[in-house]
């Protein structure tokens, strides 16, 4: 297997498929690089070197007890990215993944990067705060965190629906069902649970300031985890120039729902920038 070792010990997996101009992928919650496959395969095809890792926690990587906070999630980019020794990459980030893309560039700067990409990002800012009224209530991820120390297969497989929008006119395959259960059980419960306080208590309001490459922000009008009208309408208004695309109706799994939508835009944006 592909691994590298971030600074702290942890060993991470990645896949490394194709030649030419680097595209880096960051998964969402509770999932790993194989929600990627389709996407990686498409641009692998057309002349792309697509690279897809496993965050600490989940997947094939490590299960480290600590480090689930987005300034490691972005060290661990940015370990990935130097031991490749990649240049000119575009960065791709879903829901959670986002996030971890956005606050390397709000750490590490953008030298080595090409473009970016938000794919139904919890970016700028998920969780309700003092002064983001308008967030989602943090009382829904503190039941979260305990529906899955309750249960967490049950809880994975009633969330699929809503992930999916299958109560909203949506389809997808049992296969698909039966990956994203399968895909969710091989993390850590410890990685399960601490994320989700990451991801819905992290302000990204200072790193998207800070992103001064082209972007391009594609959300679901119809996202039932991360509400378009808190993050991604406002993630594109935050930064310069950014290229807004809403699909109509999709959900917050539009990787699966809306693949060959997604793949084609992927495909445009690389080949524009």
């Amino acid at each position: 297997m592909s691994t590298f070792r971030t600074q702290d010990g942890t060993q991470i997996y990645y896949k490394d498929w194709g030649t030419g101009k680097p595209v880096l992928f960051s998964h969402g919650w509770p999932l790993d690089a194989d929600m990627w496959d389709s996407q990686l395969n498409f641009l692998a095809e057309r002349g792309y070197r697509v690279i897809a890792f496993d965050r600490r926690g989940f997947g094939r990587s490590d299960q480290p007890w600590q480090g689930y906070d987005y300034d490691t999630f972005a060290s661990d980019i940015n370990d990935l990215i130097t031991s490749l020794d990649l240049q000119e990459v575009t960065l791709v980030g879903f829901s959670m993944g986002g996030g971890d893309v956005a606050r390397y560039i709000g750490r590490y700067g953008t030298s080595r990067v090409a473009g970016l990409v938000l794919l139904g990002a919890v970016t700028p800012i998920f969780g309700k705060a003092e002064d983001y009224p308008q967030g989602v209530d943090l009382s829904l991820f503190s039941e979260i965190r305990g529906a899955l120390l309750k249960d967490r297969a049950q809880f994975i497989s009633e969330f699929s629906p809503t992930f999916y929008g299958i109560n909203a006119g949506q389809t997808v395959s049992d296969g698909v069902l039966t990956q994203t259960l399968n895909i969710a059980l091989l993390a850590s419960l410890k990685s399960t649970l601490d994320c989700v306080t990451a991801f819905s208590e992290t302000d990204f309001r200072p790193d998207m300031a800070k992103i001064d490459v082209p972007t391009l922000v594609i959300h679901g009008s119809n996202d039932q985890v991360v509400p378009f009208e808190t993050t991604g309408k406002v993630a594109a208004e935050m930064i310069a120039n950014a290229e807004l695309k809403v699909y109509e109706n999709g959900p917050h799994g539009f990787a699966v729902t809306h693949q060959d939508q997604l793949n084609n835009d992927l495909l445009a944006f690389l080949q524009a920038h």
